[in-house]
């Protein structure tokens, strides 16, 4: 469920910028900004990278078991799991494209600007198992932003943090099967 929310929202970014550049080639990735050996990630190169800071648990939302009633039987669920995605987008350029990154940065801005909830109706291919996603930006002090950019490579990009809210994970694991219709103890039958 994280992998499709945030292949969606890089994907709904990329074809907005295409669309704004008349540009044919991918302007926007879903990928780490370094490799696990500590290179530069591959194919991040004047583009915009949107990537996953942190996974938090929606405390705001009330945890309710899940199930089903049927006529014969009752499903009992574990309850899902609603989460907020802190998510990045970066723009890594090239030295001498600063400018360039500001204008793709004013673009990202302003496309979730008006689009700040992704959903069915706006976005027909979203992932079924996904009702929306509410795209709001994260205020970070000037000292948890350089926390943050130590943390992920050390040099800092021009960049904006969301908070995507409401992904949703249930496992669909049955915890109890209850029959609908007993037998009363009393009527010496076994139940």
């Amino acid at each position: 469920m994280i992998s499709s929310a945030l292949t969606h929202i890089a994907g709904q970014l990329n074809e907005s910028l295409k669309r704004a550049l008349s540009s044919s080639e991918d302007l926007v990735v879903l990928s780490s900004l370094v490799d696990q050996d500590g290179t530069v990630a591959g194919r991040i190169n004047n583009r915009l990278v949107v990537f996953l800071v942190n996974v938090e648990r929606d405390s705001s939302v009330q945890r309710v078991p899940g199930g089903v009633r049927g006529a014969l039987s009752s499903v009992s669920t574990f309850p899902g799991v609603h989460l907020n995605l802190h998510v990045m987008v970066a723009a890594h350029f090239a030295e001498g494209n600063y400018e360039e990154a500001l204008k793709f940065l004013d673009h990202a801005v302003a496309f979730f600007q008006s689009r700040p909830v992704l959903d069915h109706s706006n976005t027909p291919d979203l992932d079924d198992r996904i009702e929306r996603l509410v795209l709001d930006i994260e205020n970070l002090s000037v000292h948890d932003l350089s926390n943050l950019w130590g943390i992920l490579s050390g040099h800092y990009l021009p960049s904006v943090l969301y908070r995507v809210r409401m992904v949703s994970i249930d496992s669909d694991d049955v915890r109890r099967l209850t029959p609908a219709i007993r037998r009363p103890a009393s009527a010496g039958l076994p139940e």
